[in-house]
């Protein structure tokens, strides 16, 4: 059940944005799984004691660009390591080597399992899409765009701001507020009369800073405390909780 019972009618909105994992497709769970793999080795490896967990998936790596997660996660153990190039093998031990790592892992799962959206968010997205709501994607992975077309969603979005257009065009990582702005802007609406929709704690920040009038946080794990006090407006546990109103 939500935490918030006065849903705003979307279809009313001037757009909405959307996170990609955790929000449309279960990708959060395959990110999980691929970042406790690389980190248990590396962990392993360094000889860190305190073992990664969800709780650390949660607080330093859900909703930011790639090695901005993993320095954010080093960083709570008191590692530095170098950063290092976007280029450097999976094997390298730099920031982006452990970030490129996980990026294997992960597109290795997903390649192998596929995803498809969750129920509930793709009665959303038809729902939206039949009223002419203009719709977009801001997500700090740099796979979205396989995501997108893995599970079959990508023409509902005129749209995706991702982790490849972030670094092209320099944009900072969730939480600032960054590449909510860019999205309202390609999209063409102002923040704050549009939507954001976001499962992390890092992009609901990123969106409230951004000037969203709505952002909605959705529940998958976070917490709806947390998510309500990082500037989420109303929190539910599933998207189909957003057609009760129409």
């Amino acid at each position: 059940m939500p935490e918030d019972v006065n849903i705003p009618d979307l279809h009313r909105a001037t757009g909405v944005l959307f996170d990609l994992d955790g929000v449309l497709t279960p990708t959060a769970e395959v990110h999980m799984r691929a970042w406790q793999k690389v980190f248990d080795e590396v962990f392993a490896r360094w000889g860190i004691a305190e073992p990664y967990t969800d709780a650390d998936y949660y607080a330093y790596v859900d909703g930011k660009k790639r090695y901005d997660g993993v320095a954010s996660l080093l960083r709570s153990r008191n590692v530095e390591i170098p950063w290092g190039e976007v280029t450097d093998p999976p094997e390298a031990e730099t920031v982006c080597g452990v970030g490129n790592r996980k990026n294997d892992a992960f597109a290795a799962a997903l390649r192998s399992e596929g995803i498809a959206p969750y129920p509930g968010s793709l009665a959303l997205l038809e729902s939206l899409r039949d009223a002419s709501v203009p719709m977009g994607v801001v997500s700090s992975s740099k796979n979205a765009g396989e995501v997108l077309a893995s599970a079959g969603i990508r023409d509902f979005f005129r749209i995706v701001v991702d982790g490849l257009v972030a670094e092209r065009d320099h944009l900072a990582s969730k939480p600032a507020p960054d590449m909510f702005l860019e999205g309202a802007r390609m999209l063409g609406v102002n923040p704050a009369s549009a939507v954001a929709v976001e499962d992390a704690v890092a992009g609901v920040a990123s969106a409230a800073s951004a000037g969203y009038s709505i952002v909605i946080g959705v529940d998958r794990g976070a917490g709806a405390d947390i998510l309500r006090a990082a500037g989420a407006t109303l929190i539910v546990d599933d998207l189909s909780r957003l057609l009760e109103i129409a």
